[in-house]
This record gives C-alpha cells, structure tokens and sequence, in this order.
C-alpha cells in the first residue's frame, strides 16, 4: 500500500472519528441540556465530514492526474498539439493586440 493511500485511509478514519465524537457530545448535550456541549459535538460532526469528504476529493484528484499522465505518456505528440493550441488560444484572449 502506497503511502498516499495510507493517508488518506488515516485521514478518513479519523473524519469518521470526530464525526462520531460529536454525535456523541451532541446527544450529551441534549439530555443534560449543555448548549456549549451540544455546539462542540455539531462541530466536531461537520469537521468529521469535512475530513472524509476532503480525503475523497484527494483520492479523486490522485487518479484523474494518473490518467492525465498516462494520456501524455502514450500520445506525447497529440499532448504537445493540445498544450500549444490551448496556449494559443489564452495569448490570443489575454494579450492585448496593436491597433495599427
């Protein structure tokens, strides 16, 4: 297992973690009738979710730039065609033109 992979299994893990802890403080919160408890445990759920939903976006961001290089890697010259006309095109809208 890569260490990348490693990570974010970590980090996941620890997202369901926190969401699980605030779970818990939320309901504590609510039988004791502790607003700052209860507020601690909403908060502690969203960073949980924040921290999963952060380690999906990674792992789909790590395979899209794999299949970008591999694209680039057995077509390197239609690569190069794509590269020179997309920067053709930003010059062509960015730079500003001569009035001659």
């Amino acid at each position: 297992m890569s260490e990348d992979k490693a990570k974010t299994i970590e980090t996941k893990a620890e997202g369901v973690m926190d969401e699980g802890v605030g779970r818990l403080k939320d309901a504590a919160g609510g039988l004791t009738g502790n607003v700052g408890m209860q507020a601690e445990g909403k908060v502690d759920q969203l960073s949980g979710m924040a921290r999963q939903e952060f380690a999906d976006l990674y792992e789909e961001g790590e395979s899209k730039v794999e299949r970008a290089v591999t694209f680039v890697r057995e077509r390197p010259l239609f690569s190069l065609g794509i590269a020179a006309a997309l920067g053709t095109i930003i010059g062509l809208i960015f730079l500003p033109r001569r009035k001659g």
